[in-house]
């Protein structure tokens, strides 16, 4: 229960840096608040929360930054099978305009990303184990986790988000 509390706060301070909707900005600070509070009573408070509630909220919340994240992108050239859930495991995406697209939750595995620009691009939950990295953008990319980096393959011409470390594999 702790872990998933720490990974939601992880998601909400990338939403509160994202987000310039004032309306926005008040959710994602109430819900960092709610579940430091869980997390600052113990296990007793901890052990007393409803956490899939808590997710639900957060969800909801991501979901509503990652739209405005995206909004100032030209959605309308993406191809309709790049949505969220999307199958798109091993499909070679070098010459589709990614940015902004919503991949949350999409499998990525052995996806073909080299050289893309995955800038705006939700990666919320994406299943990104063995996707190929080299040389694509990821600095500005929704809500990429470090797992996800680590699963993936990539090079030293990949640029991270500078919350994110480079792989040590991407190195030898």
């Amino acid at each position: 229960m702790v872990r998933q509390l720490h990974e939601m706060l992880w998601y909400l301070v990338e939403a509160a840096e994202r987000t310039t909707d004032s309306e926005l900005s008040e959710p994602v600070e109430q819900l960092r608040g709610s579940i430091l509070r869980i997390l600052d009573g113990g296990v007793p408070e901890i052990l007393a929360s409803d956490v899939e509630r808590v997710r639900s909220e957060v969800r909801r919340t991501l979901i509503e930054v990652s739209e405005e994240a995206r909004g100032g992108y030209a959605a309308a050239e993406h191809t309709s099978d790049l949505h969220p859930s999307a199958d798109l495991v091993g499909r070679d995406l070098r010459s589709v305009r990614l940015c902004g697209a919503d991949l949350r939750g999409a499998y990525l595995i052995a996806a073909d990303l080299r050289h893309g620009d995955l800038a705006g691009v939700d990666m919320l939950g994406a299943d990104l184990r063995d996707a190929r990295l080299q040389a694509a953008d990821l600095s500005e990319t929704l809500f990429l986790t470090q797992p996800q980096v680590d699963a993936a393959q990539g090079d030293a011409t990949t640029v991270l988000p500078p919350s994110l470390r480079r792989p040590q594999h991407w190195l030898a």
